[in-house]
């Protein structure tokens, strides 16, 4: 059973042409909490999908202006991780 503090960190895949053309590379991208710091993002994959990560990058996504109508907001802001790892290891994220 995955533990949920795992799951909570790691939120969902990023599935896009330049996060999927990135795979070729063994460069797995996901969207994670925006408290969640590098060494808990590389323990949570690691735990969560029983592969070795060897490097960690993150950035912060602002929010955006949106408009419906006369109404006027910001979407969310997030976090997005961009996960290497080890050669020969694979996720499958289907």
């Amino acid at each position: 059973m995955k533990d949920t503090k795992y799951l909570e960190i790691i939120k969902a895949p990023v599935v896009t042409e330049k996060s999927q053309a990135a795979q070729a590379e063994r460069k797995y991208t996901f969207k994670v909490s925006p408290k969640a710091t590098k060494l808990e993002i590389k323990e949570a994959v690691e735990k969560i999908f029983k592969v070795k990560v060897l490097s960690v990058r993150t950035l912060n996504v602002k929010p955006k202006k949106r408009r419906v109508g006369r109404y006027t907001g910001l979407t969310n802001r997030s976090k997005k991780a961009i996960v290497t790892l080890a050669e020969g290891q694979t996720i499958s994220l289907d």
